[in-house]
């Protein structure tokens, strides 16, 4: 009885900590500025995004002969997308594009509103995306977004990837594997990015048994960053204690060869580096890699 009771709780757990990793929540629309929910960070009127340069796409995912939709925002001038460099953003696991929103917003005020185009989408199951959240449909969506992207003219050397938290996985993936990818960044940049779920299963004291008994994911950065020859920039807040510098974003910088940099940011915790820092030097700390 007492095996019996055990294995009840594992697979209670296991389907726990597949949620836990993709925290989605559904919506029927995007709000973005009258969003009246959580957000990530708060961002005043400096920060504004005219809504002329508000572009909401939705594109379709086909996967074992059945269609679903992905849907994406892009902030910026389309018909300059074949000559402007591009920010394709990747975001965590929590809930939807509108809690990223304004985040979003940051980036298309780098330099000067405008400057770069901004694109951040929903993985499946996130937001208006259809579909299952899953490791492989994330990977899937991140390919909608780049092949997007190509349609519209851009070219390798002007499109670079970031990627916060879960995100992370998406832009390593990508990095590492230029050839299973229609686009391969110039650049990355990965904030608060964890080691591997492994990692993240045992940094929390759960359970001391392989991380992939308790979650399909399979996810490793730590191990994926080695195959990737891009120049980096890790960003992480000091202060994070889900995704600890030591145990995950150290790591995964250790382990890239080549061209790297790092800001650590005192006070900042998972969600609010952005704020740790200041907005306007946050923003200038990223622009500066981008267009060293």
């Amino acid at each position: 009885m007492i095996g019996l009771i055990l294995l009840v709780s594992l697979a209670a757990c296991r389907k726990r900590l597949d949620s836990f990793l993709f925290n989605q929540s559904a919506l029927t629309s995007y709000q973005l500025d009258n969003y009246a929910g959580e957000v990530s960070i708060a961002v005043g009127d400096e920060f504004a995004v005219p809504d002329s340069m508000i572009h909401h796409l939705e594109w379709t995912l086909i996967q074992a002969g059945k269609s679903t939709q992905v849907h994406a925002i892009y902030v910026g001038d389309m018909s300059r997308i074949a000559i402007d460099t591009v920010l394709l953003y990747c975001h965590g696991n929590k809930d939807h594009m509108d809690f990223y929103w304004p985040r979003q917003k940051l980036y298309a005020h780098m330099g000067q509103l405008g400057r770069f185009g901004v694109l951040m989408f929903d993985y499946p199951g996130f937001g208006m995306s259809e579909g299952n959240p899953t490791e492989d449909n994330m990977y899937a969506s991140t390919e909608l977004a780049l092949s997007w992207l190509k349609s519209q003219g851009l070219t390798n050397d002007r499109l670079v990837m970031m990627g916060f938290s879960l995100g992370s996985a998406a832009v390593c993936e990508v990095a590492g594997n230029p050839s299973r990818f229609s686009m391969n960044p110039s650049k990355i940049i990965l904030e608060a990015p964890f080691a591997s779920a492994e990692i993240l299963i045992q940094d929390g004291g759960l359970l001391s048994m392989p991380g992939s008994f308790l979650v399909d994911i399979k996810i490793d950065n730590a191990t994926e960053i080695k195959k990737v020859n891009v120049p980096l920039l890790w960003i992480h807040g000091l202060d994070d204690s889900f995704l600890t510098v030591a145990h995950h974003g150290q790591l995964v910088f250790d382990n890239k060869p080549g061209e790297k940099e790092k800001e650590l940011v005192p006070g900042g915790g998972h969600e609010t580096t952005p704020t740790a820092m200041g907005y306007t030097n946050y923003i200038n700390r990223v622009l500066a890699f981008i267009t060293q």
